[in-house]
């Protein structure tokens, strides 16, 4: 199939490419840093970011699209479900 935007230098202001799903754990980093995070069910992310922070998202809706590059994603204390990592 064609694709017009192929020719394009990604970046991150432009749409992510590529996803895969997300099981919370606390050892383990993520396969690659994520452009965005999709939370599917509501709850709470503990996240680690990019730069080694780790931040705790509560209140998040189901269907929230969050713009961080996260590293991994916690397990502990982590209630969101049907997370997707978007890059």
């Amino acid at each position: 199939m064609p694709d017009r935007f192929s020719t394009h230098a990604t970046s991150l202001v432009a749409p992510a490419t590529h996803g895969f799903p997300i099981t919370p754990d606390d050892a383990a980093d993520l396969p690659e840093i994520t452009r965005a995070l999709y939370i599917g069910g509501a709850g709470t992310a503990v996240l680690v970011l990019a730069s080694g922070a780790e931040i705790t998202l509560s209140g998040l809706a189901a269907g929230t699209m969050l713009a961080l590059r996260v590293r991994q994603v916690k397990a502990t204390g982590t209630t969101a479900e049907q997370l997707v990592g978007l890059v």
